[in-house]
């Protein structure tokens, strides 16, 4: 514990006091199963955090080595972990199917792929570090399930009025079971290596023997449905793997419902992508060169300084230089406060990305208060600010060694910044219909004005909105 407990003084130093407490508190007292794929927003409410606070000090605990990160591939239906992987530079397919739901996915990194962090075993050994050694129900919640699912606190006993029958199967051995069927939709599901057998149970009950067996070994391929009639079915299982299986015998209707059907936020890859704490320390190591992964939607945001040659010229370089420099370490400032990432400057511009529209706008309002007292504390020497925002589909990718973001949508933003004026943030409209972004400026009493535009390099005219300053 002399380790740890000089990782935590280490953590100390760079992370929120509330946090360090919370985390400090989870790692010593908490209970196996809760140290196992941590969802940090959920984390969060629970100790009453700021989440990007809580982020920030997760990231932080999990480049000392307090923690493991891994990003994990979700089905969208039942929410269970359909692959893990210790960086995102390993999710290489675009398509994903969940043996359990018999449905496929195409693979995006705004809900489908968990980012999770896991206490590490030189720190505190948790059962979860041997997952072939969990008990099954501990094997669903704490590998199979999403952190972003909210199981029930009567857990075991959920799973049990889901399920017909489950068994152990070690390697190389063999199992019948012998289980009831109702008329239902029933699976035999294998949680260890995603495998599935459809029963459809339907017509009037039998006394005769029905026999199905399964046969588990490396290599999946697609099976059919079973057509079956309600009675007893003799179930042979055989596992030819190399590790322990877990198989269990669902039937797919209100319980597995009622097990399945809450959930929580949890902490996305395209959130994280867009934390600035985590571009500061993993930016560079994020994506390979020839990966490209899907966004569905993501809000870009751009500034640029107006006049800013002029302003060289009437302060001098040196002046007007570290003016400029206050004004980018100001906006990357307002940026991680909302929850966005600097992306890149490009000379006197920023390009930010932020996982909703309303946090760009709150943080674009609030670069436009900031610029007028930097103006009034330097003479009333004028910062004039201008800023577009857009929202829309996009590609993370690297470019020039950094993690960026490619596609039309990321043009767009660019090009409404171009329109803006002197201290005016204009939007798109996909911007203003955001609901929360309603609420933002309903609150600050700000009526966007609504304009039509062509954008260079943009074939159709698009709806843009300006909004004002109050007064």
């Amino acid at each position: 514990m002399c380790e740890t407990q000089s990782l935590f003084n280490e953590l100390r130093q760079s992370v929120d006091a509330k946090a360090m407490d919370a985390i400090e508190w989870l790692v010593v007292e908490a209970p196996d199963h809760k140290l196992c794929r941590i969802n940090v927003l959920d984390f969060a409410s629970k100790a009453g955090l700021d989440e990007e606070r809580a982020i920030a000090a997760f990231l932080h605990a999990t480049q000392l080595g307090l923690f493991e990160l891994s990003w994990n591939v979700l089905c969208p239906a039942c929410g269970g972990v359909i692959n893990t992987h210790a960086t995102l530079r390993t999710v290489r397919r675009e398509e994903y199917v969940c043996e359990l739901c018999s449905a496929g996915f195409k693979l995006s990194l705004d809900e489908l792929v968990e980012v999770a962090f896991t206490v590490t075993a030189r720190v505190r050994r948790i059962a979860a570090h041997s997952p072939d050694t969990l008990p099954i129900w501990e094997y669903f919640r704490q590998v199979l399930w999403s952190s972003g699912v909210d199981l029930p606190e009567a857990f075991e006993q959920a799973m049990e009025n889901a399920i017909l029958d489950s068994v152990e199967l070690p390697a190389g051995e063999r199992a019948q079971l012998s289980v009831p069927l109702p008329a239902a939709y029933v699976v035999v599901f294998e949680p260890v290596i995603h495998a599935a057998q459809f029963l459809d149970v339907s017509g009037e009950p039998t006394s005769e023997r029905q026999n199905v067996s399964v046969v588990y070994n490396n290599v999946r391929a697609p099976t059919e449905a079973i057509r079956l009639r309600p009675g007893t079915l003799h179930l042979s299982l055989e596992n030819r793997t190399n590790m322990r299986i877990l198989p269990t015998v669902w039937v797919m209707g209100t319980a597995v419902h009622n097990l399945l059907a809450r959930r929580k936020p949890f902490l996305t890859a395209k959130r994280l992508l867009s934390n600035q704490t985590f571009r500061d320390l993993y930016g560079t190591e994020t994506l390979d060169v020839d990966q490209q992964l899907q966004i569905t939607n993501l809000s870009f945001l751009f500034t640029d300084l107006k006049g800013s040659t002029a302003l060289y010229r009437r302060l001098g370089d040196l002046a007007a230089y570290h003016l400029v420099r206050a004004h980018f370490q100001i906006l990357t400032r307002i940026v991680a406060n909302h929850g966005g990432a600097v992306v890149r400057t490009i000379g006197d511009a920023v390009m930010a990305t932020f996982p909703t529209p309303d946090r760009a706008v709150a943080a674009a309002l609030h670069m436009r208060e900031a610029m007028l007292s930097l103006s009034k504390e330097h003479k009333g020497e004028e910062l004039l600010l201008k800023i577009g925002i857009h929202e829309g589909p996009c590609l993370a990718v690297i470019q020039n060694g950094r993690q960026d973001y490619f596609g039309h949508t990321v043009n767009i933003a660019a090009r409404v910044q171009e329109l803006a004026v002197s201290r005016s943030i204009v939007v798109t409209a996909r911007v203003v219909e955001n609901m929360q972004t309603s609420m933002l400026l309903d609150a600050n009493k700000l009526k966007p004005v609504a304009k039509g535009a062509a954008l260079r390099g943009i074939a159709e005219e698009m709806m843009l909105y300006e909004i004002p300053s109050v007064g």
